[in-house]
């Protein structure tokens, strides 16, 4: 059953009162504001976001709801990214965090404005299995997402993200008692940290009603791993691209605050939709699923 949310005009009516509009207060928490953000950030207050999802258009050929973003030069998008960085940094904490989102053709120029600003910590690569390939080229199946901070003194909630894995060769003492693993009668398990290779991932797809007509949405897993790992509840997490909000959604879900900034106003109604959405069905167990298998069990060891 197609499960895609959509919007009825007595919808939008409703929900065209919630959103912001340009100018901003100067305070706004849990709130959708309508605009650029390269205009609205400047009036929000510097040193107070402590993670910053950046998930700007691809260097791509890309469309949305009647918006083109055309494809430009290495050179040139790197220098569209400069600026956004400069103009978002200011609103920044000293120990917040920043994840940027990106294909691989844009990682190189995000990787050279990156290392500019910020101290560049990682690259997650994600499987993103979609489409149906390529005939005189590899079948891109994955994306990227460069963890950068402001400092060294930073957010990483580690044991938020682990991944509960088979053991398949386990090691054990010389006792005969496992090592780093847990013999259970469903099998052997190890609690294991996060790695930058994500094969756990699946794009919203139609039958998901998490699912819009937004061309590059992400799932609300993905923004739940970055989110869990490096914020705190109560943290205020920005993101200037929002799309249809799918990181508001999940912030709010996790007990962060938030702000999402978007220019197109059918994406900033589709945003607030999921936010009241979010408060009749939460799902904090479905949106952590298998990130680390259930977020208040333990793995019980088969008595001997």
């Amino acid at each position: 059953m197609n499960r895609t949310l959509t919007l009825s005009e007595m919808d939008r009516e409703r929900l065209r009162s919630k959103l912001i509009q340009f100018p901003t207060p100067k305070t706004p928490l849990n709130v959708t504001i309508h605009g650029n953000c390269l205009d609205i950030a400047p009036e929000l207050p510097d040193h107070t976001v402590d993670l910053l999802i950046l998930d700007p258009p691809y260097n791509l050929n890309k469309a949305f709801n009647g918006k083109t973003f055309t494809k430009q030069s290495v050179a040139a998008y790197a220098q569209w990214l400069d600026q956004i960085c400069i103009t978002l940094q200011p609103l920044l904490k000293p120990t917040a965090s920043l994840y940027i989102c990106g294909d691989w053709f844009s990682s190189a120029s995000i990787f050279s404005v990156a290392h500019t600003h910020f101290h560049v910590r990682n690259r997650i690569t994600w499987e993103r299995e979609k489409g149906r390939g390529a005939r005189s080229n590899w079948k891109n199946t994955s994306e990227d997402i460069w963890f950068c901070t402001c400092s060294n003194t930073y957010t990483f909630n580690s044991n938020a993200v682990k991944q509960r894995r088979k053991v398949l060769a386990p090691y054990r003492h010389q006792d005969g008692t496992p090592k780093d693993w847990v013999q259970t009668s469903q099998g052997n398990f190890r609690d294991t940290y996060p790695s930058n290779l994500w094969t756990d991932i699946s794009i919203p797809f139609w039958s998901m009603p998490e699912n819009t007509d937004h061309p590059t949405q992400k799932s609300e897993k993905l923004i739940a791993k970055l989110i869990l790992a490096s914020s705190k509840p109560g943290d205020i997490v920005l993101d200037p691209f929002l799309g249809s909000g799918t990181t508001s959604a999940v912030a709010k879900k996790l007990q962060r605050q938030f702000i999402g900034i978007e220019m197109d106003e059918e994406y900033c109604l589709l945003a607030e939709r999921r936010l009241e959405l979010a408060d009749i069905h939460p799902d904090i167990q479905g949106l952590t699923q298998g990130i680390f298998w259930e977020r208040n069990t333990t793995i019980t060891p088969t008595t001997p």
